[in-house]
Protein backbone atom coordinates (compact mmCIF):
# COMPACT_ATOMS: atom_id res chain seq x y z
CA UNK A 1 0.00 0.00 0.00
CA UNK A 2 1.14 3.55 -0.86
CA UNK A 3 1.74 5.69 1.94
CA UNK A 4 -0.12 7.99 -0.01
CA UNK A 5 -3.43 6.25 0.95
CA UNK A 6 -2.32 6.37 4.71
CA UNK A 7 -1.85 10.09 5.02
CA UNK A 8 -4.23 13.04 4.99
CA UNK A 9 -3.54 16.64 5.52
CA UNK A 10 -5.26 18.27 8.52
CA UNK A 11 -5.53 21.90 9.06
CA UNK A 12 -6.07 21.31 13.27
CA UNK A 13 -6.92 23.95 15.78
CA UNK A 14 -6.21 23.91 19.71
CA UNK A 15 -7.58 25.94 22.15
CA UNK A 16 -4.68 27.14 24.77
CA UNK A 17 -6.72 29.19 27.15
CA UNK A 18 -5.44 32.14 29.02
CA UNK A 19 -5.55 29.99 32.85
CA UNK A 20 -2.91 27.56 31.10
CA UNK A 21 0.18 26.92 32.91
CA UNK A 22 3.41 26.07 31.50
CA UNK A 23 2.53 22.60 33.61
CA UNK A 24 -0.46 21.97 31.20
CA UNK A 25 -0.34 18.66 33.13
CA UNK A 26 -0.90 19.77 37.19
CA UNK A 27 -0.59 15.77 38.03
CA UNK A 28 2.88 15.48 36.08
CA UNK A 29 4.63 18.89 36.06
CA UNK A 30 8.25 16.82 34.80
CA UNK A 31 6.25 15.20 31.68
CA UNK A 32 4.50 18.44 30.86
CA UNK A 33 8.32 20.17 30.57
CA UNK A 34 9.80 17.19 28.56
CA UNK A 35 6.99 17.67 26.19
CA UNK A 36 7.53 21.39 26.37
CA UNK A 37 11.48 20.88 25.36
CA UNK A 38 10.48 18.95 22.69
CA UNK A 39 7.94 21.51 21.45
CA UNK A 40 10.83 23.80 20.82
CA UNK A 41 12.70 21.77 18.81
CA UNK A 42 9.91 21.14 16.14
CA UNK A 43 10.29 24.43 14.24
CA UNK A 44 13.92 23.48 12.92
CA UNK A 45 13.86 20.12 12.80
CA UNK A 46 10.57 19.95 11.03
CA UNK A 47 11.78 22.18 8.28
CA UNK A 48 15.64 20.55 8.11
CA UNK A 49 13.25 17.04 7.23
CA UNK A 50 11.34 19.02 4.92
CA UNK A 51 14.19 20.25 2.96
CA UNK A 52 16.30 17.42 3.18
CA UNK A 53 13.35 15.31 1.32
CA UNK A 54 12.80 17.82 -0.90
CA UNK A 55 16.63 17.53 -1.77
CA UNK A 56 16.16 13.94 -2.36
CA UNK A 57 12.81 14.42 -4.57
CA UNK A 58 14.42 15.00 -8.34
CA UNK A 59 15.97 11.22 -7.36
CA UNK A 60 13.19 9.63 -6.90
CA UNK A 61 11.90 7.36 -9.90
CA UNK A 62 9.30 5.88 -8.56
CA UNK A 63 5.72 8.53 -9.18
CA UNK A 64 3.95 7.04 -6.33
CA UNK A 65 6.78 7.37 -3.67
CA UNK A 66 6.98 11.46 -5.20
CA UNK A 67 2.86 11.57 -4.31
CA UNK A 68 4.29 9.98 -0.59
CA UNK A 69 6.82 12.58 -0.35
CA UNK A 70 4.72 15.49 -0.87
CA UNK A 71 2.35 14.28 1.87
CA UNK A 72 4.65 13.68 4.19
CA UNK A 73 6.00 17.50 3.40
CA UNK A 74 2.94 18.88 3.66
CA UNK A 75 2.20 17.01 6.81
CA UNK A 76 5.44 17.98 8.17
CA UNK A 77 4.83 21.57 7.55
CA UNK A 78 1.59 21.69 9.84
CA UNK A 79 3.29 20.33 12.46
CA UNK A 80 5.76 22.44 13.29
CA UNK A 81 3.72 25.27 12.57
CA UNK A 82 1.43 24.40 15.32
CA UNK A 83 3.97 24.10 17.43
CA UNK A 84 5.54 27.25 16.93
CA UNK A 85 2.02 28.49 17.83
CA UNK A 86 2.40 26.42 21.27
CA UNK A 87 5.90 27.31 21.82
CA UNK A 88 4.72 31.12 21.37
CA UNK A 89 2.39 30.56 24.22
CA UNK A 90 4.67 29.25 26.06
CA UNK A 91 6.72 32.21 26.15
CA UNK A 92 3.43 34.88 26.55
CA UNK A 93 3.63 32.53 29.93
CA UNK A 94 6.55 34.05 30.91
CA UNK A 95 9.55 31.29 30.33
CA UNK A 96 12.35 33.40 29.84
CA UNK A 97 14.48 31.28 28.61
CA UNK A 98 12.62 29.41 25.90
CA UNK A 99 14.88 32.29 23.09
CA UNK A 100 17.69 31.15 24.14
CA UNK A 101 16.72 27.23 24.04
CA UNK A 102 15.29 28.19 20.37
CA UNK A 103 18.66 29.85 19.13
CA UNK A 104 20.99 27.21 20.27
CA UNK A 105 18.35 24.11 18.66
CA UNK A 106 18.54 26.56 15.27
CA UNK A 107 22.29 26.77 14.93
CA UNK A 108 22.38 22.68 15.67
CA UNK A 109 20.05 21.77 12.77
CA UNK A 110 21.79 24.83 10.60
CA UNK A 111 25.45 22.86 11.17
CA UNK A 112 24.20 19.24 10.62
CA UNK A 113 22.26 20.40 7.31
CA UNK A 114 25.58 22.86 6.42
CA UNK A 115 28.13 19.62 7.23
CA UNK A 116 26.58 16.82 6.38
CA UNK A 117 25.88 15.20 2.96
CA UNK A 118 22.56 13.74 1.51
CA UNK A 119 22.87 10.37 2.80
CA UNK A 120 23.50 11.56 6.37
CA UNK A 121 20.60 13.51 6.23
CA UNK A 122 18.45 11.44 4.83
CA UNK A 123 19.67 8.66 7.49
CA UNK A 124 18.80 11.77 10.13
CA UNK A 125 15.26 11.82 8.74
CA UNK A 126 14.46 8.18 8.83
CA UNK A 127 16.26 7.41 11.77
CA UNK A 128 14.51 10.43 13.50
CA UNK A 129 10.98 9.09 11.61
CA UNK A 130 11.39 5.42 13.21
CA UNK A 131 12.11 6.79 17.03
CA UNK A 132 9.26 9.02 16.47
CA UNK A 133 6.83 5.62 15.32
CA UNK A 134 7.82 4.03 18.63
CA UNK A 135 7.64 7.52 20.95
CA UNK A 136 4.14 7.60 19.44
CA UNK A 137 3.34 4.04 19.84
CA UNK A 138 4.14 4.33 23.44
CA UNK A 139 2.06 7.49 23.96
CA UNK A 140 -0.95 6.34 22.87
CA UNK A 141 -0.43 3.01 24.97
CA UNK A 142 0.47 4.90 27.74
CA UNK A 143 -1.99 7.80 27.09
CA UNK A 144 -4.52 7.62 29.86
CA UNK A 145 -1.41 7.96 32.56
CA UNK A 146 0.63 10.49 30.56
CA UNK A 147 -2.11 13.09 29.23
CA UNK A 148 -5.04 12.13 31.89
CA UNK A 149 -7.03 15.07 33.61
CA UNK A 150 -4.35 17.98 31.54
CA UNK A 151 -5.33 20.78 29.25
CA UNK A 152 -6.89 19.49 26.46
CA UNK A 153 -5.75 21.80 23.67
CA UNK A 154 -1.70 20.55 24.49
CA UNK A 155 -2.90 16.53 24.71
CA UNK A 156 -4.57 17.07 21.81
CA UNK A 157 -2.14 18.95 19.88
CA UNK A 158 0.88 16.03 20.85
CA UNK A 159 -1.46 13.17 20.05
CA UNK A 160 -2.60 14.38 16.61
CA UNK A 161 0.95 14.50 15.68
CA UNK A 162 2.17 11.46 16.54
CA UNK A 163 -0.98 9.46 15.03
CA UNK A 164 0.69 11.47 11.81
CA UNK A 165 3.79 10.24 12.45
CA UNK A 166 2.16 6.66 12.63
CA UNK A 167 0.54 7.37 9.71
CA UNK A 168 3.48 8.88 7.52
CA UNK A 169 6.01 6.00 9.37
CA UNK A 170 7.38 4.37 5.90
CA UNK A 171 7.92 7.38 3.65
CA UNK A 172 11.61 8.69 5.41
CA UNK A 173 12.06 5.07 5.50
CA UNK A 174 11.42 4.29 1.84
CA UNK A 175 13.18 7.69 0.15
CA UNK A 176 16.08 6.52 2.47
CA UNK A 177 16.20 3.06 0.82
CA UNK A 178 16.04 4.13 -2.66
CA UNK A 179 18.42 7.05 -2.57
CA UNK A 180 21.19 5.93 0.00
CA UNK A 181 20.25 2.83 1.81
CA UNK A 182 22.81 0.41 3.68
CA UNK A 183 21.54 -1.03 7.16
CA UNK A 184 24.84 0.34 8.62
CA UNK A 185 24.37 3.91 7.20
CA UNK A 186 20.51 3.33 8.35
CA UNK A 187 21.81 2.63 11.98
CA UNK A 188 24.11 5.73 12.25
CA UNK A 189 21.16 8.06 11.12
CA UNK A 190 19.11 6.26 13.83
CA UNK A 191 21.82 6.25 16.91
CA UNK A 192 23.32 10.03 15.53
CA UNK A 193 19.05 11.23 15.56
CA UNK A 194 18.26 9.47 18.67
CA UNK A 195 21.01 10.69 20.54
CA UNK A 196 20.49 14.30 19.07
CA UNK A 197 17.19 14.84 20.05
CA UNK A 198 17.59 13.27 23.19
CA UNK A 199 20.10 15.53 24.38
CA UNK A 200 18.47 18.55 23.26
CA UNK A 201 15.14 17.92 24.71
CA UNK A 202 17.26 16.59 28.01
CA UNK A 203 18.52 20.45 27.68
CA UNK A 204 15.38 21.94 27.18
CA UNK A 205 13.39 20.21 30.17
CA UNK A 206 16.28 20.96 32.70
CA UNK A 207 16.34 24.54 31.70
CA UNK A 208 12.78 24.73 31.76
CA UNK A 209 12.54 23.16 35.55
CA UNK A 210 15.76 25.20 36.86
CA UNK A 211 13.09 27.66 35.69
CA UNK A 212 10.47 26.49 37.49
CA UNK A 213 12.66 26.36 40.63
CA UNK A 214 12.19 22.73 40.22
CA UNK A 215 15.22 20.99 38.78
CA UNK A 216 16.88 21.09 42.52
CA UNK A 217 13.58 19.75 44.12
CA UNK A 218 14.31 16.13 45.79
CA UNK A 219 10.50 15.60 45.11
CA UNK A 220 10.62 16.84 41.74
CA UNK A 221 14.17 15.20 40.72
CA UNK A 222 12.23 11.96 41.83
CA UNK A 223 9.22 11.99 40.21
CA UNK A 224 11.34 12.61 37.38
CA UNK A 225 13.44 9.33 37.62
CA UNK A 226 10.43 7.57 37.89
CA UNK A 227 8.83 9.09 35.71
CA UNK A 228 11.74 8.21 32.76
CA UNK A 229 11.82 4.97 34.11
CA UNK A 230 8.56 4.17 33.36
CA UNK A 231 8.74 5.85 29.60
CA UNK A 232 11.82 3.94 28.55
CA UNK A 233 10.86 0.84 30.03
CA UNK A 234 8.10 0.75 27.56
CA UNK A 235 10.44 2.81 24.78
CA UNK A 236 13.27 0.61 25.13
CA UNK A 237 12.29 -2.43 23.29
CA UNK A 238 10.40 -0.17 20.38
CA UNK A 239 13.90 1.29 20.08
CA UNK A 240 15.93 -2.29 19.78
CA UNK A 241 13.83 -3.45 17.21
CA UNK A 242 14.96 -0.72 15.00
CA UNK A 243 18.23 -2.07 15.09
CA UNK A 244 17.62 -5.48 13.59
CA UNK A 245 18.78 -5.72 9.81
CA UNK A 246 16.13 -6.44 7.84
CA UNK A 247 13.88 -3.74 9.58
CA UNK A 248 10.82 -1.44 8.05
CA UNK A 249 8.34 0.04 9.55
CA UNK A 250 5.80 -1.87 7.59
CA UNK A 251 6.46 -3.89 10.29
CA UNK A 252 5.00 -2.14 13.01
CA UNK A 253 1.27 -2.46 13.44
CA UNK A 254 -1.33 0.67 13.88
CA UNK A 255 -2.93 0.95 17.43
CA UNK A 256 -6.27 0.85 17.53
CA UNK A 257 -6.72 3.87 19.55
CA UNK A 258 -4.53 6.01 16.49
CA UNK A 259 -7.00 4.44 13.69
CA UNK A 260 -9.97 5.32 16.25
CA UNK A 261 -8.72 8.91 15.91
CA UNK A 262 -8.50 8.98 12.44
CA UNK A 263 -11.75 7.92 11.93
CA UNK A 264 -12.99 10.57 14.45
CA UNK A 265 -11.84 13.30 12.53
CA UNK A 266 -13.11 11.94 9.18
CA UNK A 267 -16.39 12.32 11.02
CA UNK A 268 -15.88 15.82 12.92
CA UNK A 269 -12.56 17.44 12.22
CA UNK A 270 -13.00 20.26 15.14
CA UNK A 271 -13.37 17.01 17.78
CA UNK A 272 -10.16 15.62 17.16
CA UNK A 273 -8.36 18.71 18.78
CA UNK A 274 -10.53 18.96 21.47
CA UNK A 275 -9.78 15.47 22.96
CA UNK A 276 -11.60 14.98 27.00
CA UNK A 277 -8.51 14.03 28.91
CA UNK A 278 -10.54 12.57 31.32
CA UNK A 279 -11.80 9.86 29.25
CA UNK A 280 -8.49 8.62 27.46
CA UNK A 281 -8.63 4.97 28.80
CA UNK A 282 -11.35 4.37 26.65
CA UNK A 283 -10.52 2.54 23.41
CA UNK A 284 -11.44 5.71 21.21
CA UNK A 285 -10.68 9.18 21.68
CA UNK A 286 -14.09 11.23 22.93
CA UNK A 287 -14.42 14.57 22.48
CA UNK A 288 -15.16 17.25 25.22
CA UNK A 289 -18.70 17.53 25.80
CA UNK A 290 -19.71 13.86 24.73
Amino acid sequence: MSAETRMTIRRMGFAFPPAMKGHWNRKRPEFSQIVNAASLAMPYLEPYLIRTMREARPLLRDDAMRRDLDSYVAQEATHFRQHRKFNDELKARGYTSIGALEAKIDVSYADIEATHSLAFNLAYAEGFESMALAIGQMLVEDRDYLFGGSESGVASLVLWHFVEEIEHKNVAYDVFDHVAGGYFRRIHGFLYATAHIFLLTRRGYQTLLREDRLWHDLKSRLRLAGLLLRIFRKLTPRLLRILVPGYTPRQVPDPDWALAWAELFSTDQNAAGRLDTDQLRRPAPVPLGV
